[in-house]
């Protein structure tokens, strides 16, 4: 059962959260806490279970075994009193274009049942927070991408949520408008004092959260600080490209006893001081390098030593399976 109610209480608390789909296992038996203020994030590729797991912490999906509790309440059991604590950012578009960014605050204020002497104030202040304001009048169809994410963050944020979901924040956006995305989210936790929990497949975002969760088919495989998970893998990203990959990796194995692998097109490795390891690689390898690059370790080097791949291959092979299902289902439909 959860916890009962407390002053200690986390933010969220998931204890062995399941979520099948027929004969399709989405979560398998995910078990986190995320404490009050925190800003927490899972990290991993599209079909790896970020957003069915947020959507049983939203009450959108109920869980078919275990439970959570979201700012103390039980996700099943309380679905109006969670929903009551939360705001939630869609990854994809749910404002009404057609209408201003003043109106569509609006629809959401009467929704959440905000007193109407209290909606004014509070939309101008969540609107100057996202750089906004100005455009309050304008209908959403003419803004760009970045000012349409700002607005459904500002939207999310209306009834002053303890807890603040974030599902892809900022997908489809160019880097420099995710930049501005995560600076005005940095400036409404601290105005706010609220919990953030966020999903991504963006490394760079990831490194914003004071702790990760990495998930894969469904799985939690690593959770800490990501300045801590990095410093677990302990050696450096060195990517090779030749004419013949099997033949360098299997004379990796031989010649340097490295396992290595093709990630991302190219022969892939890990070890201690890659810069000066390089020489010795073309001295010593046997087989003709093309191109070499040398990276301090990264999320995605956490990633790959958990599952073996990179997120980038990851969702390359997940994007293949949907289109080879989606092929099946058509012929089958032919029949």
């Amino acid at each position: 059962m959860p916890p009962s109610s407390n002053g200690s209480q986390p933010a969220i608390a998931v204890h062995n959260l399941v979520k099948n789909f027929g004969d399709v296992h989405a979560v398998r038996g995910v078990e986190f806490n995320v404490a009050p203020g925190e800003v927490f994030g899972f990290l991993g590729p599209n079909g790896a279970g970020k957003t069915t797991t947020i959507n049983m912490l939203c009450t959108l999906v109920k869980p078919s075994a275990g439970w959570a509790t979201v700012a103390g309440h039980d996700v099943v059991k309380e679905r109006d009193d969670v929903r009551r604590n939360i705001g939630l950012v869609f990854q994809d578009p749910t404002l009404d274009t057609y209408m201003t960014g003043a109106q569509n605050l609006e629809l959401h204020a009467e929704l959440y049942g905000i007193k109407s002497n209290l909606v004014a104030p509070r939309m101008r202040q969540v609107l100057e927070m996202v750089g906004l304001w100005d455009r309050r009048n304008s209908p959403v169809g003419t803004y760009s991408g970045g000012m349409r994410r700002r607005l459904e963050i500002a939207r999310g944020m209306l009834h002053s949520p303890r807890v603040l979901f974030l599902d892809e924040p900022t997908i489809g956006l160019d880097p420099q408008t995710r930049r501005s995305i995560w600076s005005y989210i940095r400036e409404l936790k601290e105005r706010e004092e609220i919990t953030i929990f966020m999903t991504t497949h963006y490394m760079d975002e990831a490194e914003w959260c004071e702790r990760i969760a990495i998930m894969d088919q469904g799985e939690i495989v690593a959770l800490d600080a990501p300045d801590r998970l990095k410093a677990q893998i302990g050696k450096d990203r060195v990517m090779i490209h030749t004419d013949d990959d099997q033949a360098a990796i299997d004379a990796l194995k031989q010649r340097f006893d490295i396992d290595a692998r093709i990630a991302e097109g190219a022969v892939t490795f890990g070890v201690p001081g890659g810069e000066q390891f390089v020489p010795r690689l073309f001295a010593e390898l046997g087989v003709p390098i093309k191109g070499v690059s040398v990276s301090r370790p990264s999320l995605d080097d956490v990633f790959m030593s958990y599952t073996g791949t990179t997120i980038r291959d990851a969702e390359e092979d997940a994007a293949k399976n949907r289109n080879r299902m989606m092929m099946q289902m058509m012929h089958g439909g032919r029949r």
